[in-house]
């Protein structure tokens, strides 16, 4: 691909992913912000009682509840959604024509999909989010890095596993080599599940459905971030790289060498 399609790629994935920012931004609003609400408020009935019913231990907010729930939450998400959505049009760019015999909205939701599961399910399920009032903030810095380190991790094993996949091909055939490559991904990651450290940090009288609900609405958000993503990226690539005469979009991004 030449320089002018691979910007124009750019382009639009950060637009979809503004536009999947701003969808995210709904489900994170009317499905997260509630159990965030929530947790609060067992979190300063906490503190209330800790101070022996006093409020000698509040401290004034920097910046509003309000302010927070609403263009604290925009700001971070569409700025994610810019960010995310050109990163993932670089990957594409290099990925329509090189991973298997997909047109462009398939190779999107492929590669929609294959961000949703490196990049957030498989850390999510060894660190799950945390809602207030969950976690020791003593232990803050080493859970980030680590959840960071898992995402790293989650990424390099997936690139293995394709790079793998494709040289088992020629001698296994597509289906036996993915199912071989899958594997492989599969058990690595449970080795560091098992050897990475764990923390249960969630005292027992916050209640577990809460906890239940308000991991699962983070979950929400990022399948809905990625799904949509993945869906409009792939309308946008799809006009872009047919050309009016009805040209294979895949030849256009055939590469070269």
């Amino acid at each position: 691909m030449n320089s002018i399609s691979v910007r124009a790629l750019l382009v639009r994935g950060m637009i979809a992913g503004v536009i999947a920012g701003a969808l995210a931004l709904a489900v994170a609003y009317f499905l997260g912000e509630s159990q965030v609400d929530a947790a609060i408020a067992i979190e300063e009935a906490h503190s209330h009682a800790a101070h022996g019913g006093g409020g000698g231990g509040e401290e004034e907010e920097l910046v509003s509840r309000t302010m927070q729930a609403t263009g604290g939450l925009a700001t971070a998400l569409l700025v994610f959604g810019v960010a995310v959505g050109g990163i993932a049009a670089l990957v594409y760019a290099y990925a329509l024509g090189r991973i298997g015999n997909f047109g462009p909205r398939a190779t999107a939701a492929l590669i929609a999909g294959a961000a949703l599961l490196t990049v957030y399910v498989v850390p999510f399920l060894k660190y799950p989010a945390n809602p207030p009032a969950v976690g020791n903030p003593d232990t803050i810095g080493k859970r980030t890095t680590l959840f960071f380190l898992m995402v790293a991790l989650s990424l390099l094993l997936a690139v293995a596993a394709v790079i793998i996949g494709k040289r088992l091909a020629p001698g296994l055939g597509n289906w036996n080599a993915t199912i071989a490559a899958a594997a492989g991904f599969v058990l690595a990651i449970g080795l560091a599940y098992a050897f990475l450290p764990s923390f249960d940090e969630v005292g027992k009288d916050f209640p577990a459905s809460l906890l239940w609900k308000f991991r699962l609405s983070t979950l929400a958000v990022q399948t809905t971030f990625w799904a949509g993503f993945g869906l409009i990226f792939g309308y946008l690539t799809e006009r872009l790289l047919v050309s009016g005469n009805g040209a294979d979009a895949r030849r256009v991004a055939t590469p070269v060498g």
